[in-house]
């Protein structure tokens, strides 16, 4: 499993992203709550509800709306 740090212009950590060995990654943000996840092989990003957000990784802009 590997791990990704999204950052703000200010290099303070904002979020995460973990990518598992099927490629599916799952976004955190910067208080490890999971925001939701992306499964390639659908290509759907999903909220922490399993609510389908769209087609393709959103999971970056699911980060960033949950900063405060």
């Amino acid at each position: 499993m590997s791990k990704e740090y999204i950052r703000d212009k200010h290099y303070k950590i904002i979020g995460s992203i973990d990518t598992d060995s099927s490629g599916k990654q799952i976004g955190y943000d910067a208080h490890f709550s999971r925001v939701g996840e992306y499964d390639p092989k659908s290509d759907r990003t999903r909220d922490s509800h399993f609510s389908i957000v769209g087609t393709g990784n959103q999971l970056s802009a699911l980060i960033w709306r949950s900063v405060d």
